[in-house]
């Protein structure tokens, strides 16, 4: 009788195991270590604007020094000499509406854009052909609370081969501390991290991290699949 109990127990001591190709979309699957993250980081980058006059300055009169021959006598000139064109009417209007266009034309502008980059390797025996991604900030102080910065990207990425991903966003990480104390990505403030999302794979099959909804990013994905794709990746 003791033989028959003891029989039951051992079955369930027994390691159970998994199968070797785990079923699409199966929720098993959804932690199983796809893709590792072999390195990452983000930069600012400053641009400066400068917008063009929107005015048309007039064109010169022709005058006897325009002419082929007074043209290249004047090419013999001493340097500095006055451009005879100045002394005209519509040389006079040119400067005076050079001026007042200056005047009115607005300072350049700088803008702050970032980089976000990751370099990622398919550890799965699929090809990869789209990678949702994202490059977490975390504040130490709020850690539940970190700042998260979107991304899509073209796979083709082949088992076994990395891949490095790159994107551009106006967002950059100055929701967690003011970009000039973080600097270009010295992560001294807070800890940074890349988190695979979703991953589609060639043969229709889909991987989702625990925890992480589709449904979130819906609205910011239609928007960025509005438009023709001329990059890799794109901002969410």
């Amino acid at each position: 009788m003791a033989t028959l109990l003891l029989l039951p127990l051992m079955l369930m001591l027994v390691p159970q195991t998994p199968s070797a190709t785990p079923p699409k979309n199966d929720a098993a699957s959804k932690d199983a270590p796809v893709v590792a993250v072999l390195s990452f980081k983000w930069t600012r980058i400053r641009k400066t604007e400068q917008k063009a006059p929107d005015g048309v300055i007039p064109a010169r009169e022709m005058i006897a020094d325009n002419k082929t021959y007074q043209r290249n006598a004047r090419v013999n000139q001493a340097v500095g000499q006055r451009d005879p064109n100045e002394d005209t009417v519509d040389g006079r209007s040119a400067a005076i509406e050079k001026i007042v266009q200056e005047a009115r034309t607005p300072p350049p502008k700088s803008v702050d854009t970032f980089s976000y980059e990751a370099r990622i390797q398919n550890g799965s025996k699929k090809t990869i052909d789209v990678v949702f991604w994202e490059y977490q900030f975390i504040d130490q102080k709020s850690p539940l609370s970190p700042t998260r910065r979107q991304f899509l990207c073209g796979g083709g990425i082949k088992p076994g081969k990395e891949k490095d991903l790159q994107a551009s966003s106006l967002s950059g990480p100055s929701d967690v501390v003011s970009v000039e104390t973080l600097g270009n990505g010295s992560g001294k403030h807070s800890l940074e991290m890349v988190l695979i999302n979703r991953l589609e794979y060639a043969d229709g099959s889909i991987w989702e991290r625990k925890g992480w909804k589709f449904s979130e990013i819906s609205r910011t994905l239609k928007l960025a699949l509005a438009t023709p794709w001329t990059e890799a990746c794109r901002a969410l």
